[in-house]
């Protein structure tokens, strides 16, 4: 079981990742129907969201059928970053994240997200003072360090706990790293099995199907697992995950009709939340992801993920589920 502060989630929690672009309220609201036990926000800048940028404001957004939620901001600086999480707050998230992991350049070589792995005091200054300043539960979010030479995840862990944070999600990869290679669970099932480590540990990175995630609950005996690029254009992950821990049988993939019901329904939340023209450019990117793979499709994808008129697009969901009705 997973417990932070008043969050509670049974046996084998599956969380989704925050993600910038991504992990906004239609698509949380799509993998929260999946079996997502815990999602996040999009992360947000301490300094955009104590200037009141319209972006940053706009990510605080949160509604009740998603909770448990938990808001995670990033920054470089103690002050905007402690006067950010009392903005936070006031959106009532059940939880405040603290971004050290984030490797994008823009954001790490200003010592934000993962940049701030190359100055671990000021990261355990800046956790301890937002700590001491939250209302709520506040957790850490981190690689297993900023470079191969300097993995020292295992100290950074500690740290982190001695200053109160109530759980440590770690990603498999250096910051330096990025995105490439594969995900070192050896050294997060370290961290989680060390006898001074006493708060949930969180694993991530790579998750990208059942078999995976059962083989990293088993092996490392992480308190959760938290999933990421794997649920764009596939956030049913959640539900095969689930079966397979419950069964030990893989669940069939969803059909063609369950697919474009779902692409209907991000579709229908974008425009909710986002309105025309940003809730159709927006929804691009998934309309690709959730019918990748459909044979002889460029066409039709061309015409999907260009058109910008609602109409036409809920006319070519509807040629697709006519088109390839035989593939269910």
């Amino acid at each position: 079981m997973l417990k932070i502060g008043n969050v509670e989630i049974e046996k084998y929690p599956l969380l989704l990742s925050p993600m910038e672009d991504l992990t906004d309220p239609p698509f949380r609201y799509i993998c929260k129907q999946y079996g997502a036990d815990l999602m996040y926000t999009e992360f947000i800048s301490s300094d955009g969201l104590i200037r009141h940028g319209a972006k940053s404001v706009r990510k605080l957004e949160i509604f009740d059928n998603e909770r448990p939620i938990g808001i995670q901001l990033y920054g470089h600086l103690i002050e905007p970053m402690v006067e950010a999480t009392r903005m936070a707050e006031e959106a009532l998230p059940d939880l405040i994240d603290i971004n050290f992991g984030c490797p994008v350049k823009k954001i790490a070589r200003r010592g934000a997200g993962a940049g701030m792995l190359r100055d671990v005091p000021l990261m355990i200054k800046m956790t301890e003072a937002i700590v001491q300043n939250s209302r709520l539960p506040v957790t850490v979010k981190t690689r297993l360090g900023w470079d191969e030479q300097n993995k020292n995840i295992l100290d950074v862990a500690l740290r982190l706990q001695d200053v109160g944070i109530q759980a440590l999600t770690i990603h498999g990869r250096t910051g330096t790293q990025l995105y490439r290679g594969q995900a070192d669970w050896s050294l997060i099932g370290k961290v989680k099995n060390h006898p001074g480590i006493h708060i949930p540990i969180i694993g991530n990175g790579d998750i990208t199907g059942p078999e995976i995630a059962a083989e990293r609950f088993e092996q490392t005996g992480v308190d959760a697992i938290m999933i990421g690029r794997a649920t764009v254009g596939k956030p049913w992950i959640f539900r095969e995950i689930k079966h397979y821990l419950e069964t030990g049988q893989a669940l069939p993939p969803p059909g063609l009709k369950e697919k474009v019901s779902l692409a209907r329904m991000h579709f229908q939340k974008s425009l909710q939340w986002k309105g025309e023209p940003r809730g159709i450019f927006e929804m691009r990117r998934h309309f690709s992801n959730y019918f990748k793979g459909l044979p002889d499709f460029r066409e039709i994808r061309l015409k999907l993920v260009t058109s910008t008129e609602v109409a036409e697009i809920s006319d070519i969901l509807d040629l697709i589920e006519e088109k390839y009705a035989n593939l269910d």
